[in-house]
């Protein structure tokens, strides 16, 4: 089974293939649009010994001239010093501008790559080829690349959308438990900030998704990305309908700042921002206690967590919080849901009811 999307973008469009055995196809789905045969593949150690092998092998066989590089595992590799690495890679193998920048992993990987692939010699392709839940559903659509600044997550970035986005659900099958109960946030906020229907997949199809049952992981994937295509073919850049998607990731960014990016994973951090987020729209009358608790309900089902652990402050989450890239003016912009299924952007909440709202979700 297979599914192949697109993200309308005029110019820059591209599609989206979802399905399984697809990386041992890359060559073939890439051979018709490739400008040069020259190619950089970035991955990390666990990738690479998993899967490079086998999209090597797919490329070579239709004739690219294929050279890799390999960063360290984790979130700390969104840095300077990997960029750089991979920059001096680039230059090293000759790349061009017709040349392809291949992202093969996770959301570290895919934004280091796509932000590497758009500043070498002021943007060259690059495929998206995520390995992990949370990419395949969120990080690998819609062209947002970055890397961390030792202050704020994902502060120096651009946007550069992919030609091609290829998930294979098979790679999903060699990833500890936790990193797909990470990834599951990505839909279960696509559900709340614009899908019920989404959101009920998730709620009676949990354990079939947790057991990696093929049909129903193409379909959720494939969900949450007509979503997420949906919001980017109608704000690119993020300047107004998009920022829905970061419902949870105000709140989620400071808690990863805060603990030097090395004891939550994205989605754990989300989840716990989700939590918060929500708690925040019930105190200001926005959310029902029913919707609120249904949402709590899910993500203590998927074993997620929803509080802020207790070595740290509330103080010192709002102080991360307005270093935020989505902070305007001096003023936090907030995600906020009215409903399952539809939230609002809030710029005129106080400090206040932000502090009691984390103080709350200690």
């Amino acid at each position: 089974m297979m599914k192949t999307l697109r993200v309308e973008l005029g110019e820059n469009s591209y599609p989206i293939v979802v399905g399984g055995a697809i990386l041992n196809r890359v060559g073939e789905l890439l051979t018709s649009d490739a400008k040069s045969k020259k190619v950089l593949i970035v991955s990390d150690a666990f990738v690479k010994d998993q899967y490079m092998h086998v999209v090597h092998q797919s490329l070579e066989k239709y004739g690219f001239d294929v050279h890799t590089i390999e960063v360290p595992v984790g979130e700390e590799s969104k840095s300077i010093a990997q960029f750089s690495r991979i920059q001096d890679s680039l230059v090293a193998h000759q790349l061009d501008r017709g040349s392809t920048l291949i992202a093969l992993g996770g959301g570290v990987i895919g934004d280091l790559g796509g932000f590497s692939a758009a500043v070498y010699m002021r943007g060259i392709s690059y495929v998206q080829m995520p390995t992990t839940l949370q990419a395949q559903v969120d990080a690998s659509v819609g062209g947002k690349t970055a890397i961390n600044h030792p202050k704020g997550k994902n502060l120096i970035g651009a946007f550069h959308q992919p030609k091609l986005v290829l998930i294979d659900v098979d790679t999903l099958k060699t990833l500890p438990q936790r990193d797909i109960r990470s990834g599951l946030i990505e839909v279960i906020k696509m559900g709340v900030i614009r899908d019920e229907p989404l959101f009920e997949m998730v709620e009676e199809s949990l354990e079939a998704i947790l057991n990696l049952e093929d049909t129903v992981l193409i379909e959720m994937i494939s969900s949450a990305c007509v979503n997420k295509a949906e919001v980017v073919a109608k704000d690119e850049k993020e300047s107004g309908l998009r920022m829905v998607l970061n419902y949870g990731h105000t709140f989620g960014h400071a808690l990863e700042a805060v603990t030097h990016y090395n004891r939550y994973r994205h989605g754990e951090a989300v989840s716990v921002g989700m939590n918060c987020a929500a708690q925040l729209a019930v105190n200001l009358r926005m959310f029902s206690e029913t919707d609120f608790q249904r949402q709590r309900m899910l993500l203590n089902r998927a074993k997620l967590p929803l509080m802020f652990p207790p070595d740290l402050t509330p103080e010192a989450i709002c102080d991360a919080m307005y270093l935020d890239k989505k902070t305007l003016s001096g003023k936090l912009r907030l995600i906020l849901p009215t409903r399952i299924g539809e939230v609002v952007i809030r710029n005129d909440v106080d400090d206040q009811h932000v502090l009691e709202a984390i103080s709350q979700c200690f």
